[in-house]
């Protein structure tokens, strides 16, 4: 009995302590779900679910005309689900030979049975996510979207993928280095309209659910889980991407020819200072030269000659010499102190004009007047020159731009020399910008503007904001002194060193320059280089752009500044001046303007020209009634005088010749006649502009485009 009454005992505590524990399951269960359920949930969430950034595409970059320089392009990364619930065993395996045969047939990177293999080796691994392709472009993916299985989409089909977006250079090396990178993949490194905009180029991320999957890999959860995203804003530049080839190929080839280390070109707009072209190159081997430094913006060296305008400007403005001064340079030496100073060449006499003395690029010559009058206040000429800007940056929008140096009276470095070494462009260092922004100065009647890179923002083809040009210095100098400085430019192409850049059509005004670097900034051990430049305008009379050409370290009997450079600056000139209508004189009028009265006759040929007046009863004067073309103006209603026009000996000879006030019918007949020039017409009655100037040299099947009025 006491048996019996044990183990029912022993049943009862065992039933009391399976309840008890019950009891505290539940209890711990309930405390859990009610009390720290939400703690927990978010543990669990967070583990398996993350709210991961999504990229916004980046604004483009455009030339000034709306061709795109900078682009960012979507790639994707595509995989499957393989052992997702809709993929069943049958629909996998009746599926997986067709769709590994059209990923090998698409991309040839392995092949049918290797593509079958990874997928089925996910599908028995139970992974839920197998990478099948990245770097896949959008058209790619349109394509891969109609594979077997993949088709029916992500839930049905279990096909997922990641986009990241790539940037893009359509025209890749022209003006890379300003147009800039952010982040470079290579480098890490950030630097031109890239960075410096980069707050407008961003935009703002969106979010999207990811889910954590076998492997420690993360798949987008769903399409519609995405938080709405806010893509880059659109920036307009400056750049012309047609001068930029040309400048880019023309400083290319220079370099080359020359074997110079590197250079750089800028051109610039008078009026705007805005930068329609900008190229920097540098020897990376023997054929091979790479956009790989900002030198135009960065590089602050010796100036050389094309600072000895600042020196003579500086004299001028305070009185001291005139353009017409003679000035005894010797024989083209002169001692300062124990250093000589010397010209490139040896003078044919000695006393020659101020004029003269810039014309030939005497270093004697502005030396010996910088000295004379400022030896005794030399803080006086430092204090020109800031006042012209050159002692500060430009403070351009780009990062990365050089400092200059302009020593003062107070330098440690300050010497007896120091004075007439200045004036000739030495002991002293300022960048190309720099230099071109004075030069563009002194085009524009000495009006300083800021060099501008941007134009505008553009967000969905709307602009929010506009950037106009900047005034630096409203006045570096007095205008009598500006007249002066630019009859002194004009004077190094007309007659110094600069000829070779005369053009038939065009004038030019500048200054060459050659200045001597120091090899690792020693001259007496280090031996030296050459710096050969040319910085000027055009046209000379009406001054519309500005450029500043620099070739670095040039091997060869050739490193003057006007052998070397100025071909460059003439390539691109010349570029300019025939594609730029609004550069030339109304279309090369070559008639006098007389007070026009009614009937207004068109130009072209003289027998036609002379029935139709006498029908009208309209008296005329012919000038040499042998010929076939003229040009008609009329004097008063009653008379019409008809100039010669030689049209059709100019052709044979490969000249454009001046067809204002012609007809379109006139103008077809005698380019397309003979099969001299390839025409289109634009507009109707007659012709008021022509692509090509009027004196310029064709050759056969050359286009150009008439504008009729």
């Amino acid at each position: 009995m006491e048996d019996k009454k044990d183990i029912l005992w022993r049943i009862y505590l065992i039933y009391f302590f399976i309840c008890l524990f019950s009891f505290v399951i539940i209890y711990k269960i309930s405390f859990i779900q009610f009390s720290e359920g939400e703690k927990w949930i978010t543990k669990s969430k967070n583990f398996s679910t993350r709210l991961n950034d999504i990229e916004a595409i980046r604004g483009n970059i455009y030339d000034c005309n709306g061709i795109l320089l900078a682009t960012s392009l979507p790639y994707y990364e595509v995989g499957m689900d393989v052992n997702t619930d809709a993929i069943t065993k049958e629909i996998f395996y009746e599926n997986v030979d067709s769709l590994a045969y059209s990923f090998s047939k698409m991309y040839h990177d392995k092949s049918q049975k290797e593509y079958k293999k990874i997928l089925i080796k996910a599908r028995n691994s139970g992974d839920r996510w197998v990478t099948l392709q990245r770097g896949v472009s959008y058209t790619e993916l349109q394509t891969i979207k109609k594979f077997p299985l993949i088709r029916k989409g992500r839930n049905k089909g279990g096909f997922t993928y990641i986009q990241t977006n790539k940037r893009e250079h359509p025209f890749q090396n022209l003006a890379a280095r300003t147009i800039g990178k952010y982040n470079d993949a290579g480098t890490g490194k950030s630097y031109g309209l890239e960075v410096a905009f980069n707050d407008y180029l961003t935009g703002e991320s969106g979010k999207r659910w990811e889910q954590k999957i076998a492997g420690g890999a993360w798949k987008p959860i769903s399409d519609e889980n995405e938080i709405k995203l806010e893509d880059g804003a659109d920036l307009i530049s400056t750049i012309d991407i047609n001068i930029q080839d040309v400048a880019h190929n023309s400083l290319m080839n220079c370099l080359k020819k020359n074997n110079a280390h590197h250079g750089c070109l800028i051109l610039m707009e008078v009026k705007s200072g805005e930068i329609k072209a900008i190229s920097n190159l540098t020897r990376k081997d023997s054929t091979t030269y790479v956009d790989d430094y900002n030198y135009a913006i960065g590089e602050a060296t010796e100036p050389g000659s094309t600072f000895k305008l600042a020196s003579l400007i500086t004299a001028i403005e305070d009185d001291f010499v005139d353009l017409e001064d003679t000035i005894d340079i010797e024989d083209g030496t002169h001692k300062y102190y124990a250093s000589t100073m010397k010209d490139s060449h040896r003078p044919a006499k000695r006393k020659v004009t101020v004029q003269e003395i810039f014309e030939q690029s005497s270093n004697v010559g502005v030396s010996k007047i910088i000295t004379q009058y400022y030896s005794r206040t030399p803080q006086k000429f430092i204090d020109h020159l800031c006042q012209m800007n050159f002692n500060s940056q430009l403070k351009i929008k780009l990062p990365g731009e050089g400092k200059p140096k302009i020593k003062n009276t107070s330098d440690k470095d300050w010497s007896g020399t120091t004075l007439p070494w200045m004036s000739i462009g030495y002991e002293l260092t300022i960048t190309p910008l720099q230099t071109l922004t004075f030069y563009n100065a002194v085009a524009n009647n000495a009006r300083m503007v800021r060099p501008l890179f941007v134009k505008e923002i553009r967000k969905r083809s709307k602009t929010v904001k506009i950037f106009e040009p900047e005034i630096i210095n409203s006045a570096i100098c007095s205008q009598s002194t500006i007249k002066k400085a630019k009859k002194m430019l004009e004077g190094v192409v007309t007659n110094g060193t600069a000829k070779s850049l005369k053009a038939a059509n065009y004038s030019v005004a500048g200054k060459t320059g050659t200045a001597q670097i120091a090899k690792n900034k020693d001259y007496k051990t280090g031996g030296v280089t050459y710096l050969a430049s040319f910085v000027g305008y055009f046209p000379a009379d009406n001054p519309k752009y500005s450029c500043i050409v620099v070739i670095s370290a040039p091997t060869g009997d050739a490193y003057y500044g006007g052998a070397v450079a100025g071909p460059v600056f003439k390539d691109v000139a010349d570029k300019i001046y025939s594609t730029s209508l609004e550069i030339h004189q109304e279309v090369n009028k070559i008639q006098p303007e007389y007070a026009v009265k009614a009937p207004i006759v068109k130009n072209g040929n003289q027998s036609e020209i002379q029935d139709l007046l006498k029908t009208l009863k309209v008296k005329n004067k012919s000038m040499d009634k042998n010929v076939d073309w003229v040009i008609n103006s009329t004097i008063d209603s009653a008379f019409v005088k008809m100039t010669p026009l030689k049209i059709e000996s100019e052709l044979k000879n490969g000249i454009v010749p001046n067809l204002e006030g012609f007809t379109a019918k006139d103008a077809l007949y005698l380019l397309e006649n003979n099969n001299y020039m390839k025409v289109k017409i634009y507009g109707s009655g007659a012709i008021v502009k022509q692509s090509i100037a009027a004196g310029a040299t064709f050759s056969k099947g050359t286009k150009i485009e008439l504008s009729l009025l």
